[in-house]
């Protein structure tokens, strides 16, 4: 892709890898670059010193934005633990994780608000997403809901602790960002997504030596591992979804320096630490319990002042620190800028070697070519056996979703009233419907089987179910009823119930007519590759396989079309 014109965003720009990519992606001649960091005055910071940097460049060029991309965007600069403090705002976070994905959580979110603004074609992710998360630590939420439990807290205690653990869980926090993130990219029109990912070890193994004094090796460490893994298989979907912007991912594994080398105040999440007056006659005696934290000693008033490197997000390391983890035999380390040179050459179409989304598509088992010779073998064989025991192998509802097992036995009682496709059309909606309710009654097996797996059936009075003891849809949202409104009937039965009424009959026909259309549009003389579907594929429509039906309503309706072979 050329980047020149193009419009940029740069997630976590005023870190080590972002203020890189920024200075390394200056001279394609993008049209905007918008630069984020969590905290205003970083943000503010790298802009005021790229201005000075590239003063012939627009004032507008560089756009400051700052916050936590991870909540909506009212939370975006408060902080976490005063978020999960609060009832009223740990509840509205705890709802944005975990309930269903809908319009209000996704344009409240931090992330859509800022690309509905801007609307950046190229989007270069280089947060340390697997850290922020992980190191939320699931591990202390467990700790203190034990204590709870052992001194039989009341309900209110475990309530507030409750709600915290599933704020803290860290797979659901993952999978709505991706969703919303996902969702933001496609409505705003972004045409590539860059991902700086972690191994969540520096490149080392379960060996790892570094820890925050937890075993080895560190849960918290290998929590962030897992947080990164997941991330990359989530990015990997992403990458093979048609319409989504392309993605990639550059996972280095190493550490990553330096952004400075200085003499100064020493800083702990932004803050400088505080040196504490404390002498060698304050020593205790080590009698009874240890206490972890005390209130016992007072600032002296300064300040920890050293010479450090600054490694951007993965901290701040004295000389020694710093030699050992980048010694031969360690994490060792990489540049910021051999990191966005990579970035860059991705971005303009060139192949690095380095994509981890491009490694796992090829290194991935696809459909293979015998397993596509055998399928009709298996068919057939299904087939033979339907025949042999006088039944229809028509769904289960083991493979999901519900809306499968509906369309499954829809088509497959037009198939049982009319046979053929163009028998179908011949007929009016409403004559279907009667003759299907028929054909149900004379068949109480067929309707036994649906209201078994859970599959109910609408009669068509829009208003009677035929159901069993479970139901599939709706599913379980911590309610076990729910108003039987038109809405929520309408929407019930598009997602798993036998749809009997007669506008859902319209909607077969229409179906049908295009299946029949596509197919006898195809030019009787191109006998090329190009097409699939064509009128031998459906038998020349003297047949209905209801499983090439549902496939092609699930290509066309739901938009699942595999992309990649």
């Amino acid at each position: 892709m050329d980047i020149k014109n193009k419009k940029v965003l740069v997630l976590g720009g005023w870190g080590l890898v972002g203020n890189a990519v920024v200075r390394k992606i200056i001279p394609k001649e993008p049209r905007q670059i918008i630069l984020t960091s969590l905290r205003e005055s970083e943000a503010k910071e790298a802009i005021e010193k790229l201005r000075s940097e590239f003063p012939d460049l627009p004032e507008d060029f560089f756009i400051p934005w700052w916050g936590n991309i991870f909540v909506r965007n009212e939370f975006k600069d408060e902080d976490r633990f005063e978020i999960l403090n609060d009832v009223e705002k740990r509840q509205i976070l705890m709802s944005d994780i975990m309930d269903e994905l809908n319009d209000d959580i996704l344009q409240s979110s931090a992330i859509y608000q800022l690309l509905s603004e801007h609307k950046p074609e190229i989007i270069i992710d280089c947060i340390n997403s697997a850290t922020g998360i992980a190191y939320q630590n699931i591990y202390s939420s467990y700790h203190n809901m034990r204590k709870l439990f052992q001194r039989k807290a009341d309900s209110e205690e475990l309530i507030q602790e409750t709600e915290k653990l599933f704020c803290t869980l860290y797979i659901p926090q993952l999978i709505r960002h991706i969703q919303i993130m996902y969702n933001s990219m496609s409505k705003s029109g972004t045409k590539i997504y860059v991902k700086i990912g972690t191994s969540g070890t520096g490149g080392m193994g379960l060996n790892i030596p570094y820890t925050h004094s937890e075993e080895k090796p560190s849960r918290v460490l290998l929590s962030k591992s897992s947080v990164a893994g997941a991330h990359t298989l989530l990015l990997f979907l992403m990458g093979r979804t048609p319409g989504a912007a392309i993605t990639k991912e550059i996972k280095p594994t190493a550490a990553i320096a330096w952004k400075r080398i200085e003499f100064g105040e020493i800083k702990k999440r932004g803050k400088p630490i505080e040196l504490q007056d404390v002498s060698l006659n304050d020593a205790i005696k080590l009698e009874d319990n240890l206490q972890l934290t005390l209130n016992k000693f007072e600032p002296s008033g300064e300040n920890l002042k050293s010479v450090f490197i600054d490694t951007g997000e993965n901290g701040t390391f004295s000389r020694g620190e710093f030699e050992a983890i980048t010694a031969q035999g360690q994490m060792e380390y990489v540049t910021p800028e051999e990191i966005a040179t990579d970035v860059i050459y991705e971005i303009q179409g060139g192949n690095t070697g380095h994509d981890i989304i491009n490694a796992l598509d090829n290194a991935t088992m696809q459909p293979s070519y015998r397993a596509g010779f055998m399928q009709h073998s298996a068919v057939e064989k299904l087939e033979e056996l339907e025949k042999i025991h006088s039944v229809n192998s028509v769904a289960f509802e083991l493979l999901g979703p519900p809306r499968l097992s509906k369309l499954l036995f829809e088509i497959h009682l037009l198939k049982l009233g009319y046979g053929t496709m163009p028998n179908v059309l011949q007929d009016s909606p409403e004559n279907i419907s009667n003759k299907l309710v028929e054909a149900l009654k004379a068949n109480g097996n067929l309707v036994k089987q649906m209201v078994s797996i859970g599959i109910p059936i609408l009669l068509p009075d829009g208003k009677s179910l035929v159901r069993g003891n479970e139901i599939k849809i709706p599913p379980f949202r911590g309610e076990y009823e729910y108003p039987a409104t038109p809405e929520n009937i309408n929407a019930w039965a598009k997602d798993g119930w036998v749809d009997l009424r007669k506008e859902n009959f319209e909607k077969w026909q229409d179906r049908i007519r295009e299946i029949i259309n596509e197919a006898e549009n195809i030019p009787p003389n191109d006998t090329s590759s190009m097409f699939v579907r064509n009128k031998k594929y459906w038998d020349n429509f003297e047949t209905i396989n209801i499983g090439k039906v549902v496939s092609w309503i699930f290509i066309h309706e739901e938009h699942g079309l595999r992309m990649k072979d």
